[in-house]
Order: C-alpha cells, then structure tokens, then sequence
C-alpha cells in the first residue's frame, strides 16, 4: 500500500459518491461501485476525512458515507 495507491482508491471512492443517489452510499455499494477491498475503501474513506470531503455516519446495520 503505497500513498500514490490511496490516493487513486480515494478518488474511485469520489467518483462513486458523485455518481450515488443523494451522493450517499453505504459500505456495500462503495464495494460495488469500485470493486476495492474493505481494506481499500477503509484507506480511501481515510484519505477524503481528513480532506473533509465526506461524513460519515454510523447506522445500526452499516455506515453511511455521504459526499459533502
């Protein structure tokens, strides 16, 4: 796992979220959407916090990740 390969997962993840419904998808449609690993997305979603570009909320089944 290389700085270059999170950042091309997160903007597979972006891409994702633009392209959801209500920019909002959970972890089963962000693996759909980009076909990453859990591990992968995980990086990603890490990635685009700190840029404070999505929120996340938790939920009783699985989180919400929502493109802010």
């Amino acid at each position: 796992m290389t700085i270059e390969s999170i950042g091309t997962w997160a903007g597979e993840v972006y891409k994702a979220l633009e392209n959801a419904p209500e920019h909002t998808l959970g972890m089963k449609g962000l693996k759909k959407a980009t076909r990453l690993k859990k591990d992968e997305i995980m990086s990603a979603l890490g990635w685009l916090g700190r840029e404070g570009k999505i929120d996340i909320i938790p939920n009783d089944e699985e989180i919400q990740v929502v493109l802010l």
